[in-house]
């Protein structure tokens, strides 16, 4: 392959950066549309007081809007490259994708844990029911926990949301930390090394 040049590293700053964007606001608005619904809406039964998966999701919810914002701080900064008289240095660009890299598995990880804690709730709560299909399951009358709804099948949805917008931030930050290191002469002898 050859070495890319600057102007197509900040090309590519720029694409993914806006990429980035647009896809994690899409990928965004079924999980604030159900954390509103849950939050403002009326949930049937009894409302509970937010547990450690409710502060998890809300944990999530927030890293993938700092992850958008990170992805137009690509696109800023792709700009930035092709000007240089504020081109950054080569550490900082490097530290911006490392930070970017570090926010999207952290919400993997959230994301990761939500499913897998989601998927063994409602394991449990069908095994636990008799076996038939019905639509909405209440095996207790007072305690929501023990309720299964559509409510439950749409946060699995949001949060699968979220780990789609977390992946394609890795993704992206990636293959434009591969450019970079690919493209680390264009900014010049001592600069380069850091």
């Amino acid at each position: 392959m050859p070495t890319p040049t600057l102007e197509s590293v900040a090309g590519s700053f720029r694409r993914l950066g806006w990429t980035g964007v647009v896809v994690q606001l899409a990928l965004a608005v079924v999980p604030v549309a159900t954390l509103c619904y849950f939050l403002f809406g009326k949930v049937t039964g009894v409302r509970a007081e937010p547990g450690v998966t409710d502060v998890l999701a809300i944990g999530g919810l927030l890293i993938l809007l700092f992850t958008t914002f990170w992805s137009y701080r690509y696109a800023s900064m792709g700009r930035r490259m092709l000007d240089p008289e504020r081109r950054p240095p080569l550490k900082k660009v490097k530290r911006v994708l490392w930070t970017g890299l570090w926010a999207g598995v952290l919400g993997i990880v959230a994301s990761m844990l939500l499913l897998i804690v989601g998927a063994a709730r409602l394991l449990y709560l069908f095994m636990k029911a008799p076996q038939g299909g019905v639509p909405v399951i209440q095996t207790a009358a007072s305690d929501r926990s023990y309720w299964v709804s559509s409510m439950d099948i749409v946060s699995l949805l949001a949060e699968l949301c979220m780990l789609a917008g977390e992946l394609l931030v890795v993704g992206f930050t990636l293959w434009l930390l591969y450019r970079v290191s690919l493209a680390a002469s264009p900014y010049g002898g001592a600069d380069a090394a850091n």
